[in-house]
């Protein structure tokens, strides 16, 4: 048992398997007191079940530790307000949450239903959400905290989960708004963009060159919610850990303006755009475009 989160508690959501299993094992590890929620549901639906969160609070405390399951639905506002309610009522506070739980509902945009996409943002922004507002209302009077939420470099935009990308994209901007919003308070916000071997990244369309495994990433989160990052004033940030390496995102910036005479006509901005602002290549974009090269390249003659 380490003591990086010596006395603290911490709620993770999504803890019953991958990485919120590794994130939740590694808190306690650390020494933090931890509520296990996960609605026990698989990546693409399906009946919930309590089991696997309570699989993973029996390993923390057969290993030394101290954890209680909670198997609500974050994407829903009371069981967000529960995993914070089950840490107040078991330990009298709460120090940290890190919100991992997430589905996937794959489809091109094109053909991509409302039961496609509602849960699929329900399940990762708003439960994003509900735990951040119920955890930060208790953290601004306690004058200190930390809210962990969980992105993707899907962020960027994806061929075929427009649903998961967009709420993906929200929690990065959920989690700077709480970094702004909570600064005065104490309360600090980061978001993670992991790239490791889980049930999620095996349905990844593409090859991933850079990869690793679920501890480095609970690795990463036990320090964005020790005391150390905190007196380095971490917030507002967005870290990718893959393996060995770790990055950061750049904040939202403008890239590039000029001016012209107003008013604008459709004409004269077709005359001024392209050769004076012109536009920020979508890094994206760009290799799906050497894929089909590739493959162009690959096909036999003939």
């Amino acid at each position: 048992m380490g003591n990086f989160l010596a006395g603290k508690v911490v709620a993770v959501t999504g803890a019953g398997r991958g990485i919120g299993r590794a994130v939740a094992l590694a808190c306690a590890a650390e020494g933090a007191k931890v509520v296990v929620n996960d609605y026990g549901v698989s990546i693409e639906g399906g009946e919930p079940t309590s089991e696997v969160a309570l699989g993973v609070v029996k390993e923390i405390e057969a290993a030394g530790g101290t954890a209680v399951a909670v198997a609500d639905d974050i994407s829903t506002m009371a069981g967000g307000q529960r995993v914070v309610d089950e840490a107040l009522a078991r330990y009298g506070r709460i120090d940290g949450v890190v919100c991992v739980a997430g589905i996937l509902r794959e489809r091109m945009l094109f053909n991509m239903s409302e039961e496609e996409w509602d849960p699929v943002v329900a399940t990762h922004l708003k439960g994003t959400f509900t735990v951040f507002r119920a955890a930060s209302a208790v953290m601004r009077k306690q004058g200190s905290g930390t809210l962990i939420g969980f992105t993707s470099g899907n962020h960027q935009g994806s061929v075929s989960q427009a649903n998961y990308s967009a709420a993906k994209g929200g929690i990065i901007s959920l989690v700077r708004s709480a970094a702004l919003g909570l600064h005065k308070y104490g309360v600090t916000a980061n978001a993670v963009a992991p790239v490791a071997r889980t049930r999620m990244s095996a349905n990844v369309p593409m090859e991933l060159k850079e990869i690793g495994d679920p501890e480095d990433v609970a690795a990463l989160v036990v320090y964005l919610l020790s005391d150390r990052a905190h007196a380095e004033r971490i917030t507002g940030q967005v870290y990718t850990i893959a393996g060995p390496k770790i990055a950061v995102w750049s904040q939202p910036r403008e890239l590039r303006a000029a001016y012209g005479e107003a008013p604008w006509t459709p004409e004269r901005i077709a005359d001024f755009l392209p050769g004076t602002v012109g536009v920020d290549p979508m890094p994206m974009l760009s290799r799906l475009e050497e894929m089909a090269r590739a493959a162009e390249g690959a096909r036999p003659n003939g």
